[in-house]
């Protein structure tokens, strides 16, 4: 039967129809004309879905790349966007007072404590000690310097080792001297070697009785990523480091950083009248950069290779992934920090760095992608601008020098830069290029070194994970759990912590919802329409969307409605998450012969058989790296990519409650895996109107195949179920340890009811740390004495939906009848 999009089309067709046949004497078919134009259904018949192919109100979609393609792309664009606009206005962040140096100081001792905390130098250091081996070699008894290892404490089972190289004499200076994390201390000291001109700076300042430690830094090899009694992995040292660091609030940065500061300790302790000076190239430039913007007491700071623009951080290798750094700091900023002291800033060549490598030996390969080139002299020059005009309006212009090596390609640690730090801390310049030997008095085995440096700050990062539970419980100890009413005030605040700590906060969507549709599909219970929303527009062209390929952030999905809607009538909602490199389909597909129906069961279909209007929404964590960049591009700004799924979901609630058939107090969120994830993110953090906002939000969660005691699956080396020996290096979310784990998530859904699905031989984690975390989930629901509102469910299966006890929590809480006939 044609199916006429209104009823001015229908009427139209009707009167021409009529006025054919008057004209053409076929007098017996006006009246059957008549007739139906007469029986022409009512409007709401006229829009019911099995008739149109576009929904509603909205506009017909022309998509021509698939739903996920376009959405990936348009987030990773966005948030590429908004790292510029970040740039231009870092300067709200500040209010800097240039009226005297101690002014300029006090003004900004609020970044210089934000930006410790960015890197996750937070922990408290012990009293440094530094143990020389050979303590019967001094310089004095030595016609030259000499070179000696060195172990020094810097934290709770923490300590750092390098060279100390001891001048002749009474030293005159002291300096901290960072190599590349590619390099070895002694070649700071010896000569240059193995192709790489290193420059040895360590033997030139020690020449000038200036008296240089050497730090170890943990490199970018892998052969310790892993662990050999579950796997190893390609993922770099640094890398294996970050990863779990980074879900307890700690970073590779700062651990080394901490290394520097303990050797300024010793430093302040021993030398306290000595200038002391922090150098560094490529990695160690990085490190003595942020060293010299934390601690005051750093005198000059030398940054060879590292300083230049930092939008492209995204690009750099994930162990430099900085949550928030950008939204308050670029390389100018944490140079402002360092004014009024001293600071050289030297364009060269650094060791270039492509991850993964080709070393396919190493499996799984699981590292994230990243690179270092050497910085362009154009963008060192546009950062050093930035950072001149606040050494100008200090003025004290001459504390703030660019030199250049070569053109920039030169090596680090040229001689201008040698001069210029050897002036900026008192001594005398070299007479010649003739450097004084030094005698190394042992040759340390770097590579036990490097070990025993890994396994200290990874032990370290275990104990922050076994004692984070105690951190979580008190940090959340103080809300009272007397009453549902009090619980649900609390609660506001804590999502909003939530929100901007963990997860990332974008503003609410502004753009209007431009809905577009088409009808995919109609089966004789239910028929499926593709849908796409507008979420933000074009950062740089902020219109609605005038077609559906445009750039910016858009969400979309499959809409199910049953043929058997009547008039008037509104049903609750089921909103069903895919998976990982999921689709919607995926969720719907009845092929059983299918991988997809595997998981999934055709778990969409079933519902929508059962009487449910379904949504099966399209979530951006799809495309491997082109989706997990995503998290790189949002990170520096504060954001995550469930910073965008919230605002998605957030508009998909908002144009669901539009629908005329949808009860928009009765819309609820299952999801099976990384759908999972989402299940105790997204619902929690939006509650329907009645209980925050005006705006409609998620009445109950199910959270299938992935509920479990997260923070142990992101941070343990010693279980196999963990992400540091696999490729998902998005799953890790800034110092969640310390906020959140799955149990206070779930907790923010109350008194909103809650549901675990999990099957006994579900991989992602055992049963055991499941049960460990929803016993707290439940003994929360039971003391705001409402236990009747969580549940969990285990089957014997894999992982997979199962459709048993959600249902029938579905049909419970969403107040629909539980019968085949539906």
């Amino acid at each position: 039967m044609q199916c006429w999009h209104s009823v001015e089309s229908f009427r139209a067709g009707m009167v021409w129809g009529f006025d054919v046949m008057v004209r053409n004497a076929n007098w017996h078919l006006p009246i059957l004309f008549l007739c139906l134009l007469c029986s022409y259904p009512t409007c709401d018949a006229a829009h019911h879905p099995k008739w149109r192919t576009v929904l509603g109100r909205s506009r017909a979609l022309d998509l021509k790349d698939p739903l996920d393609v376009v959405m990936v792309r348009g987030i990773s664009q966005f948030a590429e966007r908004e790292l510029e606009i970040a740039r231009k206005e870092r300067a709200q962040q500040w209010a800097r007072d240039y009226s005297s140096p101690e002014s300029y100081v006090a003004s900004v001792a609020k970044q210089r404590e934000m930006l410790r905390t960015i890197i996750g130098a937070v922990d408290e250091r012990v009293d440094v000690r530094l143990s020389i081996q050979q303590e019967d070699v001094t310089a004095n008894e030595s016609p030259r310097p000499v070179a000696v290892p060195v172990t020094w404490t810097v934290m709770e089972g923490v300590t750092a080792e390098g060279l100390l190289v001891l001048p002749r004499g009474e030293p005159r200076a002291a300096a901290i001297m960072l190599p590349d994390c590619a390099w070895q201390p002694r070649q700071l000291v010896e000569s240059a070697e193995s192709g790489e001109a290193v420059h040895p700076l360590a033997a030139q300042l020690a020449s000038q009785r200036c008296l240089v430690l050497v730090p170890s830094l943990i490199s970018r090899d892998h052969q310790f990523s892993g662990n050999p009694d579950i796997r190893m992995t390609n993922l770099s040292h640094r890398e294996f480091v970050y990863r779990m660091a980074f879900e307890m609030g700690r970073h590779i940065i700062g651990y080394e950083v901490q290394k520097v500061l303990a050797a300024v300790d010793y430093l302040d302790d021993q030398y306290a009248t000595l200038p002391v000076a922090v150098c560094g190239a490529g990695e160690g430039g990085l490190l003595a950069m942020y060293a010299a913007a934390i601690d005051q007491r750093i005198d000059t700071c030398l940054v060879s290779g590292y300083f230049q623009e930092r939008e492209k951080l995204w690009q750099e290798p994930i162990d430099r992934n900085l949550w928030s750094l950008l939204k308050t700091f670029g390389d100018a900023d944490i140079a402002s920090l360092i004014a009024p002291r001293q600071l050289i800033i030297e364009a060269c060549h650094v060791p270039e760095v492509e991850i993964p490598t080709q070393d396919r030996q190493a499996a799984p390969q699981a590292a994230a992608p990243g690179r270092i080139t050497t910085a362009s002299l154009d963008a060192v020059r546009r950062e050093f601008d930035h950072a001149a005009q606040h050494f100008d309006k200090l003025d004290i212009p001459d504390h703030l020098r660019l030199v250049i090596s070569q053109q920039g390609t030169g090596p680090a640690f040229s001689r201008e830069a040698t001069d210029v730090l050897l002036s900026a801390v008192d001594l005398p310049g070299l007479d010649s290029d003739t450097i004084a030997d030094v005698t190394l008095s042992i040759t340390p085995d770097a590579v036990a070194r490097e070990q025993r440096q890994m396994d200290e700050i990874i032990r370290f990062t275990q104990r922050l994970m076994h004692r984070s539970d105690k951190v979580r419980a008190k940090r959340w100890a103080s809300t009272d759990r007397g009453s549902v009413e009090v619980w649900t005030e609390l609660a506001t605040t804590l999502r909003e912590m939530v929100h901007e700590q963990m997860i990332g906060k974008l503003p609410r969507p502004t753009a209007p919802l431009n809905p577009r549709t088409r009808k995919i599909f109609q089966t004789s219970t239910h028929v499926g329409y593709e849908v796409v929303l507008d979420v933000y527009p074009d950062t740089l062209n902020p219109q609605p969307s005038t077609f559906d390929d445009q750039p910016g952030v858009i969400a979309g999905g499959i809409l199910l409605l049953p043929n058997d809607l009547k008039e008037g009538e509104q049903r609750p909602v089921v909103v069903f998450q895919h998976g990982l490199e999921g689709t919607p389909m995926d969720t719907i597909t009845s092929d059983e012969s299918s991988r997809a129906w595997q998981a999934y069961k055709g778990v969409s279909t079933q519902l929508v058989q059962r009487g449910f209007i379904v949504y099966a929404p399209q979530n951006p964590y799809r495309g491997e790296d082109d989706f997990r960049v995503i998290q790189r591009k949002s990170n520096p700004l504060g954001r995550s990519l469930f910073s965008y799924i919230i605002e998605q979901h957030r508009q998909t609630l908002r144009w669901l409650a539009t629908l005329p058939w949808v009860d928009a107090g009765r819309i609820a969120f299952y999801g099976l895996s990384y759908g999972g994830k989402t299940a105790v993110r997204v619902p929690p953090l939006l509650p329907p109107g009645h209980l925050e906002s005006s705006d409609p939000g998620y009445c109950l969660s199910i959270c299938s195949a992935d509920f479990n005691e997260w923070i142990r699956k992101n941070v343990s080396h010693e279980d196999r179920y963990s992400y540091v020996f696999t490729r998902e290096y998005e799953m890790y979310e800034w110092n969640m340890g310390h906020v959140a784990g799955y149990a206070e998530l779930a907790t923010l859904m109350a008194p909103r009811p809650f549901m675990v699905e999990r099957g006994h031989d579900d991989g992602v984690a055992p049963d055991e740390w499941v049960a460990w975390e929803f016993a707290k989930v439940r003994r929360h629901y039971d003391h705001l004495g409402i236990g009747d509102r969580t549940e969990i469910e285990f089957f014997n299966g894999p992982h997979t939906i199962h459709g048993d006890g959600t249902f029938a929590f579905l049909h419970r809480h969403l107040n629909w009848p539980n019968n085949s006939d539906h």
